[in-house]
């Protein structure tokens, strides 16, 4: 299928039908013969999406970047799970922070799947040092924290994902007011769009405004890390 580029929209109906066909023949053979549909369709006009939305998430903050690294390859690491599905059947980037080396540290996030779009941000399995900082800075600041995703606006869009442990973490108080957060292994907020969203023709401005709405939560991850926003 034919790609041609939006001025302000990178996504056409043809990147659902490449991912709905992906999903139905995710299989080595099937992908190799319609790699060309996968470059026009999805790969090519995510990073058409990405350059655009660079300098609005340069706006939001100078330290989280949107390059060609923010976009997610396509293929499955399938080395230690039972599914050995080869590609993933959705697209996705990860805006993250400039110093973080990988998807753990503090970033925004978007995933397009038929039936699901995901915009988020925050942290997914941070390492034993930051989740620590990031749970001390709730348990010191729970005025801040609490004013952040306790607030009208914040719980109108966002909701707060991610595994937690059964107990309370050592070394807090179990009594503690935000007891429940401080068992948060993720501190991630999302928000769902509707796929016709992403077919828009401003849909990299409408998803800058859901980061800029998530920008006081990544702020406050970024103070408890000790790195700049």
């Amino acid at each position: 299928m034919g790609y041609k580029k939006r001025p302000t929209s990178a996504f056409q109906p043809e990147l659902y039908g490449f991912l709905i066909e992906l999903s139905v023949n995710n299989n080595r053979d099937w992908f190799a013969e319609n790699k060309g549909f996968y470059e026009s369709a999805a790969k090519q006009p995510m990073l058409d999406f990405i350059e655009a939305f660079a300098p609005k998430l340069e706006s939001i903050s100078p330290h989280f970047r949107a390059d060609a690294r923010s976009l997610f390859r396509i293929y499955r690491d399938v080395r230690f799970g039972k599914d050995k599905r080869p590609y993933k059947t959705h697209l996705a980037a990860h805006f993250r922070h400039v110093l973080g080396r990988d998807v753990h540290a503090p970033g925004f996030y978007l995933h397009i799947e038929p039936g699901q779009v995901i915009a988020g941000g925050g942290i997914w399995r941070p390492d034993s040092d930051a989740l620590v900082r990031i749970r001390k800075r709730i348990a010191k600041h729970p005025d801040e924290w609490y004013g952040i995703v306790r607030s009208p606006a914040f719980k109108r869009d966002f909701v707060l994902q991610g595994d937690s442990l059964k107990r309370p973490p050592r070394g807090f108080d179990p009594e503690h007011e935000c007891i429940e957060d401080l068992k948060r292994k993720d501190f991630i907020a999302v928000v769902e769009m509707d796929d016709n969203d992403v077919l828009q023709p401003d849909f990299v401005d409408r998803y800058a405004a859901v980061c800029r709405r998530m920008a006081e939560f990544n702020h406050f991850l970024c103070k408890a890390l000790g790195v700049p926003f």
